[in-house]
């Protein structure tokens, strides 16, 4: 892990174009702004948590294939 001490208004490059800038400090909070590409996905590291839990039970479910060919058979028709 690499650790570095910013104070407000400073900033850290991550490649060539991710920015992640101090806004203020607070008490016992740090804002932060991150500035980055829009195909660059960025979550609270318990939000990103949650997602990959539920990625896994999604993935761990089984498909009726039943059920999924008249799902098909039936918009079909329509």
């Amino acid at each position: 892990m690499l650790v570095l001490s910013r104070k407000a208004d400073e900033s850290i490059v991550l490649g060539k174009d991710i920015e992640i800038k101090v806004l203020s400090i607070e008490e016992d909070k740090v804002k932060i702004g991150i500035t980055a590409p829009l195909d660059v996905e960025i979550f609270r590291k318990e939000i990103y948590l949650e997602i990959q839990e539920e990625n896994k039970k999604a993935g761990s479910q089984t498909v009726d294939m039943n059920k999924l060919k008249n799902i098909f058979t039936t918009h079909k028709k329509d």
